[in-house]
């Protein structure tokens, strides 16, 4: 079983030494009385609309950092905003993006914010900075840490996700948007692992441990040895496994073209990032170094 967190406190985090026995009792509490707790993506494939048909009034959503990517109006039912934090603190924060994201909840259903961390990098913001809202801090590091690949880091959702079905809540967890495709607006983040989530979420979701909206339950690799017997499931992985070998590889030629053709455009890109000013980012990292 893996833990279920380090640390939590509703106010600021130097003072967060509760045990862990006590404030995994105050998310239980926190989260009674919802039938169902839904995780929205920012991305493409999320339906606000369609979500709110779908899912009963003891529903709780759960949103990410710059919800305006999915929100287009203030959201009416309960909801909760997920805030994860930097090296510099929360990422609302640091991009003075919170007041822009609090216009698209409506205060009298709005629960507050969660400032989330995962790993010893990432630093809590303190509650006054996200304003006159309810702020609660989470730390992840300890769930993560024993088995999550060391060269990523977790994505917020997946975090959460897992973080909220080991709590054993007893309600039932549904994902929205989680496709980990890049689509035309959003980029997907290489600081994550991307395969190694999708096959965690997977494994969750034809167990019956949650939900994924747009994802079939079934593995159609898997009824093979169904539908032809004479063919091991041992046969059936190896061969497929062939398979995407080969895929990769074709890739990897046709990205080796891709690098050749935009050497230029990569040139130009260097040029513009070494000339343009720096960030208030780069400016806080090389004072930091200079001490």
């Amino acid at each position: 079983m893996v833990p279920t967190m380090s640390r939590s406190d509703t106010s600021d985090p130097d003072t967060m030494d509760a045990t862990e026995e006590i404030h995994t009792e105050d998310w239980r509490s926190f989260f009674l009385g919802y039938s169902d707790i839904v995780l929205v993506a920012n991305s493409d494939e999320v339906d606000i609309d369609e979500l709110m048909s779908r899912f009963p009034e003891t529903t709780l959503f759960i949103f990410f950092n710059k919800v305006y990517k999915v929100l287009s109006e203030p959201f009416t039912r309960k909801a909760l905003l997920v805030s994860r934090s930097g090296t510099l603190g929360a990422n609302l924060v640091k991009s003075g993006k919170v007041s822009k994201v609090l216009q698209y909840f409506d205060r009298s259903s709005f629960l507050g914010i969660v400032n989330l961390t995962i790993g010893n990098r990432e630093k809590f913001s303190p509650a006054s900075a996200f304003g006159d809202v309810k702020v609660r801090h989470l730390d992840l590091t300890d769930v993560f840490a024993p088995f999550y690949p060391p060269a990523s880091l977790p994505t917020t959702g997946f975090a959460l996700c897992l973080w909220l079905t080991n709590l054993q809540l007893g309600v039932k967890i549904t994902l929205a948007g989680f496709s980990s495709k890049r689509s035309e607006r959003y980029q997907v983040l290489d600081v994550h692992d991307w395969t190694f989530e999708q096959v965690l979420l997977r494994l969750l979701y034809r167990n019956g441990k949650i939900d994924i909206i747009g994802r079939e339950r079934t593995n159609p690799y898997a009824e093979l040895s169904t539908h032809f017997p004479e063919y091991s499931p041992a046969e059936i992985a190896l061969t497929a496994n062939e398979v995407l070998a080969e895929r990769l590889v074709n890739l990897s030629s046709f990205v080796d073209k891709l690098m050749h053709v935009t050497r230029f455009l990569r040139f130009v890109d260097r040029t513009y990032k070494r000339l343009k000013p720096k960030t208030r980012k780069e400016r806080r990292w090389e004072s930091m170094e200079g001490k």
